[in-house]
Parts: C-alpha cells; structure tokens; sequence
C-alpha cells in the first residue's frame, strides 16, 4: 500500500491530535475510526431511505411483510441449531 498525503484544515489536524492523545493511538488510527464510522452512517442512512421508500409503496410494503412472516415460520420450525 502506498502513503498518500491528504490536506486537512490544521483545526481539524488538531482535534485529530487531541482526540489520538485522548485514547492513547496513533492519529492515523483515529482517523480510519473515523471514516469507517462515516461509511456505516451513510449505508445505515441509505438503508434507512430504501425503507422509507418501501413503506410508502402500500403494495411493496404489503409484500414485505408477507415475506417477513413466511421466514419467521421457517425459523419456528423445530430445527435447532447444532
């Protein structure tokens, strides 16, 4: 893997460096905490919106449910997990 530079704010250089001294890491550490944080955020908004957008859909919506309740059948069907 090759460095790459990346320009950042020196404000946010800072609370970069306050926030590696306060959980005793390195910066680049806090830093890919960071962004991983972000790209959850954003699949859990785009989740948040596709679900959205099936509920205000009365037919997909009625659909889903059916479907969820199908699977919960199959869960309750004697099998244990081994």
């Amino acid at each position: 893997m090759s460095a790459k530079t990346v320009r950042i704010r020196k404000e946010t250089q800072d609370i970069l460096r306050e926030l590696a001294n306060h959980e005793g890491k390195p910066m680049q550490t806090i830093l890919d905490l960071a962004i991983e944080g972000y790209r959850r955020q954003r699949f859990l908004q785009g989740a948040n919106a596709a679900y959205a957008s099936l509920r205000s859909n009365p037919k997909a919506w009625k659909e889903e449910l059916n479907e969820r309740r199908e699977w919960d059948a199959t869960m309750a069907d004697g099998q244990e997990d081994k």
